[in-house]
């Protein structure tokens, strides 16, 4: 037995995707040692979590940290947005490396890797988003899956990202050989153009109008044209992002055939609707992002999605811009408005204190699709996602029954607004350990930037 622990958090609820238990938990050297009860062992510190409970930390595997974007820069860089991730319960980031034009893959990926280092206080893994696609590009994609960047994102809208179905095909063809992922962004970029320029055409430039010209079934039909491109290629796919019931059923109906089609959707998603594209005084720019908010009936369809198993994670989609000075950048134009908001820092504790009390998922499920699935899709697991003798020291601890008002006052996110101002929730996270240190506590900040590491990532672990 080792003269002495860096930490032991005593008597707290452990809870994994399968199991829910009390019991003590050793750490050292960054990782847990010891699980069991009743611990009598010296350590550096000593955490009484009796009456709370414990969970790996989260991971947000969609985030957009120090991004150009429309003319602009997403306001949270490396530091402030792991900081806020870290500060919500989240202890792991996949964030997306844009590929710049005519950038090689292994340039892109050296790119982000600047913007992290001496930054970022979580640990963190990049997929590389190929924008620039071509046979030189194609030829270098195994390479960068065996240097620890195993997921791509392919874009099917968007002016210079968007990606050709044979194109798709021949990517997701390439992953299947090589154990590398496809993600995609599955909206239909035609369908799109055409309304946007249309609602122009008529002085329709209020911020509704951006989820008007990106209607529910321009994210299911390519949602089901991508389902198409993978089994065509017998590859695997996970869809980002997925917003709305009719995606829901693609989904489903593949998953149903034995296809290997995984899926995320978003806070957002769950919890606002298009209403809120209505706020007066332009307000409805904070919710500007793509795919865009749906009407209340997507919501419990996706609730119901996560409880069954059909969706596979909740990610963030994180992408804060300003109201002042970015948002307000699309007064004149709803196709102007920066698209994105922020979410780092609210996901877990959405999660627990509305999913989780409103039993919409029970807290095994959300340990899954916030922590297990993720670490398993994106070849991180049992490292990460798990609690569990040798998996890195990554816990949340939460306070179940304290209720708590969401306000921008409260959080971290480098962004002046919240989109989730004013809800009540019950149960927050007040600790939380990263690499077996404490990084935040009660509602602070109390580690060090640069302290994240980068992850390199295996091969998908199919769910």
């Amino acid at each position: 037995m080792v003269e002495e622990f860096d930490l032991i958090i005593k008597g707290g609820k452990i809870v994994t995707a399968s199991d829910m238990f009390i019991a003590d938990l050793a750490i050292l050297d960054g990782k847990i040692c010891l699980i069991g009860g009743n611990f009598e062992y010296p350590a550096k510190k000593i955490v009484d979590a009796k009456g709370k409970y414990v969970l790996p930390g989260g991971i947000d595997v969609h985030t957009h940290l120090d991004m150009p974007f429309g003319g602009t820069v997403s306001s949270d860089d490396f530091e402030t947005g792991t900081m806020a991730a870290a500060c919500g319960g989240t202890t792991t980031v996949v964030d997306f490396a844009i590929q710049p034009k005519g950038a090689t893959l292994a340039e892109t990926a050296d790119i982000w890797q600047k913007k992290a280092a001496g930054k970022a206080a979580v640990d963190y893994g990049f997929h590389i988003a190929i924008t620039d696609m071509n046979n030189a590009i194609m030829e270098e994609m195994p390479e960068v899956i065996q240097a620890g960047y195993s997921s791509f994102k392919l874009f099917m809208t968007y002016d210079g990202y968007k990606v050709t179905d044979d194109t798709l095909l021949k990517a997701l063809k390439i992953t299947k050989e090589y154990g590398g992922l496809v993600c995609v962004h599955a909206e239909n970029y035609y369908v799109i153009d055409y309304l946007v320029k249309k609602f122009k055409a008529e002085g329709k430039i209020e911020p509704i109008y951006h989820a008007l010209s990106r209607p529910n079934l321009a994210e299911t039909e390519a949602v089901s044209r991508a389902i198409t491109m993978a089994t065509l290629a017998e590859a695997p796919l996970y869809i980002v992002h997925l917003s709305c019931k009719e995606s829901l059923e693609e989904l489903k109906r593949a998953r149903a055939a034995g296809l290997p089609v995984m899926a995320e959707t978003c806070p957002q998603y769950l919890l606002l609707d298009e209403d809120n594209y209505l706020e007066p005084d332009f307000a409805g720019a904070k919710y500007v992002m793509s795919p865009p908010l749906r009407r209340k009936d997507s919501q419990e369809p996706l609730w119901k999605g996560l409880a069954s198993g059909d969706v596979q994670a909740v990610a963030t989609d994180h992408c804060p811009f300003f109201m002042k000075g970015q948002k307000d950048m699309g007064r004149d134009f709803f196709g102007t408005i920066p698209n994105g908001a922020p979410g780092v820092e609210t996901r877990m504790m959405l999660l627990f204190g509305i999913g989780v009390r409103d039993r919409k998922i029970s807290l095994n499920k959300m340990v899954e699709i916030t922590a297990t699935n993720p670490a398993k899709i994106f070849g991180l697991y049992p490292q990460k996602g798990t609690l569990a003798v040798g998996s890195d020291a990554d816990i949340v601890l939460f306070e179940a029954a304290q209720p708590l008002t969401i306000t921008k006052s409260i959080l971290h996110e480098n962004v002046d607004y919240t989109p989730y101002e004013g809800f009540s929730i019950r149960g927050y996270p007040f600790m939380t350990v990263a690499g077996g240190k404490i990084v935040a506590e009660n509602g602070k900040f109390v580690g060090k930037a640069g302290e994240g590491k980068f992850l390199k990532r295996r091969a998908p672990v199919l769910i």
